[in-house]
């Protein structure tokens, strides 16, 4: 490499409020998602420091990942992680009254954000 030493790299985080990252979302949640699935878990805490928000479903940026179809394969996945790790797990179908949604086809498309990452 011509002199050049390679050094490992560092990841940094950068400071995103939680407004900035619902503005992913914008024209996901405007969907009806009534009548799709979702995943009701035992209450599970945002990981995020001094966050108050507590999730009674799988979520992402504290929206509600729904599914098409009770039998979608990526579904059933993420149920059996949630049984795994002890959230108790139960597919339901999705009604608005619980919160604002997001398809999980479309957070996949977004990059798979979420609302907090651990710093190593």
């Amino acid at each position: 490499m011509s002199g050049t030493e390679l050094e490992r790299g560092t990841v940094t985080e950068e400071d995103i409020g939680f407004e900035a990252e619902e503005e992913l979302w914008t024209d996901d949640t405007s969907g009806d998602h009534a009548g799709w699935f979702c995943v009701a878990t035992d209450p599970f805490p945002c990981p995020a420091e001094g966050c108050p928000f507590v999730a009674l479903y799988m979520t992402a940026v504290h929206l509600i990942l729904v599914w098409e179809r009770r039998d979608d394969p990526n579904l059933l996945r993420h149920a059996q992680r949630a049984k795994e790790v002890g959230r108790n797990p139960r597919v339901v179908v999705y009604e608005p009254e619980f919160g604002p949604s997001a398809s999980y086809y479309a957070w996949e498309a977004a990059g798979r954000p979420v609302h907090a990452v651990k710093k190593i």
